[in-house]
């Protein structure tokens, strides 16, 4: 509702002259003021005007206010437009009743016209906050949207421009010492390592712009979890020392999507992994995977934790872990690993979150439907 417009009030009343009384007294005040005798029209002139606030007469013949609020408040159009109910009855059950129908107020006749303004102007206010409300969080959204596009524009640039420059310098040293095999053999290896980033780099940004839906299949959940902890070794040719605890049942099952959930929990596993010093021996590096059924919050859904016991997060980036590019690692075509992870879980409708644990070190929650 703009505070430049007059309000739209709609009164709904059998009894002609409470309806006289109230348009009267509102229309001083400034307001528009449409009528209805009944529930039916009331609906068909809810329909055509889009009022600001309905003050509703509970006692009404045929459709009873109740049943018209109802009606209203199961419509996606009409939701959120305040009722307030005009009743005879004070006792609590029939306010209950009233306010369990979805009326935000009550007016108790006979009507006292300046106790109904003020009751009138403060939903009003109140209707005016939550537009207000809306429109600030569609603005933050379009900001957020504009930074995210930003950030992953500037990190694209940067590393692959860093990545080109790799490539670059080491075809300058093949040129300059064409008579040394083993230079030519390391540069070539260097330079297909480089590329290799890039395009990582790119088939990750494919995957942040695609919502597509993964085809699903009913999997044993300790598999997924084995074959995940084997995909992620061979992938990143590591030999961590992982420990798995489960709750499960040994033929859990979910719907899953195999190539999916494997990338996901190899890129928190990864993650866990690289959290220690490069210097640390694998036995040195341990990595607990934890398994359970969550039936605490909503919808029962799978859920495991990775658990490290590194070096934690870095001050600089607790606030950004998810967005594109952000990273403490000092290698370029790194930063995108929590970005997908998320983006894919959250596309299962799923969800992934990091925390530091107070004796040290990450984990990682990740929750999957069941």
């Amino acid at each position: 509702m703009s505070k430049k417009q007059q309000p739209k009030i709609l009164v709904v009343d059998d009894q002609p002259i409470n309806i006289k009384l109230l348009q009267r007294k509102l229309e001083r005040q400034g307001m528009e003021i449409f009528v209805a005798y009944n529930g039916r029209e009331c609906l068909d002139t809810v329909e055509k005007v889009k009022p600001d606030l309905i003050l509703l007469d509970i006692m009404m013949p045929e459709m009873d206010g109740i049943e018209t609020c109802q009606r209203l408040k199961s419509n996606p159009v009409t939701e959120t437009i305040p009722v307030i109910f005009i009743t005879a009855k004070a006792s609590k059950e029939g306010k209950l009743e009233g306010f369990g129908a979805g009326a935000v107020d009550y007016i108790t006749k006979p009507i006292d016209l300046d106790e109904t303004l003020a009751r009138v102007r403060t939903q009003l206010r109140l209707q005016e906050m939550f537009q207000e409300n809306l429109e600030l969080q569609e603005r933050l959204g379009d900001a957020r949207k504009a930074a995210a596009v930003g950030a992953i524009t500037q990190g694209i640039a940067h590393n692959l421009n860093n990545l080109l420059g790799v490539v670059v310098g080491y075809l300058d040293l093949i040129k300059n010492g064409y008579d040394s095999p083993d230079m030519i053999k390391r540069s070539v290896g260097l330079m297909d390592h480089a590329i290799t980033r890039m395009v990582n780099i790119i088939r990750q940004l494919g995957t942040i712009a695609s919502n597509e839906r993964y085809e699903l299949f009913s999997l044993s959940v300790s598999d997924l979890i084995e074959s995940s902890i084997e995909r992620f070794k061979s992938d990143y040719g590591v030999q961590a020392k992982i420990t798995l605890e489960s709750d499960l049942e040994e033929d859990a099952r979910i719907s899953a999507n195999a190539e999916t959930f494997e990338i996901v929990l190899g890129k928190l596993l990864i993650n866990a992994w690289e959290s220690y010093s490069k210097d640390t021996a694998p036995d040195n590096r341990p990595i607990l995977v934890s398994a359970r059924i969550q039936r605490e919050r909503g919808p029962a859904m799978l859920e495991l934790r990775v658990i490290d016991q590194g070096s934690g997060i870095a001050h600089q980036v607790i606030d950004t872990l998810f967005e594109p590019f952000i990273t403490t690692k000092t290698s370029v075509g790194r930063g995108m690993g929590l970005t997908i992870a998320r983006h894919t879980i959250r596309n299962l409708e799923g969800d992934l979150h990091l925390k530091q644990n107070p004796e040290g070190g990450v984990t990682a929650t990740l929750t999957h439907p069941l």
